[in-house]
């Protein structure tokens, strides 16, 4: 019973770590990187789709992206979801090959990015303690209903609070990185 609780934390604390590091792709640092594209969806033959299922994203050089749709009429689509996406770029389109340029970052909107990087952050610890408090309850019930011992239950918290710490500490580590990618200049 307490390994299943502690699997079940364990497991759901890393998900709030890898959803953190998604999040964090999608912020862009003056460097081009594929994944900066991900979440943008694009029409194709009526339904929404991944841009990398309608086309392959590749890096030209460190600021530049190249994408080569996987069909010729696919090119206008892909196109005009760059441009409505949140990212505020502008690429160009050179027959079946659209470039996206990325514009270099003023110190004004990379202190803003380091913010939203906190931010996000922050959400990701507050779940991960979340997940610590839920797991905590369940064994005070454990313990309240004589499934566990004391003992049990105390063992239990110390486990649970170490796998806390492993992943705040996890997090404060991807921030650092982000953080100095973001100020890089």
């Amino acid at each position: 019973m307490i390994d299943d609780i502690k699997k079940d934390t364990a497991s759901r604390m890393d998900k709030s770590v890898s959803v953190l590091e998604e999040d964090l792709a999608k912020v862009r640092t003056g460097r081009a990187h594929p994944s900066l594209l991900d979440h943008i969806r694009v029409s194709y033959y009526g339904s929404d789709v991944p841009l990398k299922q309608a086309a392959s994203v590749n890096v030209e050089d460190a600021r530049t992206l190249t994408i080569q749709p996987f069909e010729q009429s696919m090119v206008k689509p892909v196109e005009k979801a760059i441009l409505e996406s949140d990212l505020g770029l502008n690429p160009n389109t050179a027959g079946t090959v659209i470039r996206v340029p990325m514009p270099p970052l003023t110190e004004e909107r990379r202190r803003d990015l380091t913010r939203v990087v906190r931010h996000e952050g922050e959400l990701a610890k507050v779940a991960v303690r979340n997940i610590r408090r839920d797991a905590n309850s369940d064994l005070k019930e454990m313990a309240k209903e004589k499934m566990i011992t004391e003992d049990d239950e105390r063992k239990g918290e110390e486990f649970i609070q170490k796998l806390t710490d492993e992943h705040v500490k996890k997090i404060d580590e991807m921030l650092a990185v982000k953080e100095a990618d973001l100020m890089e200049v």
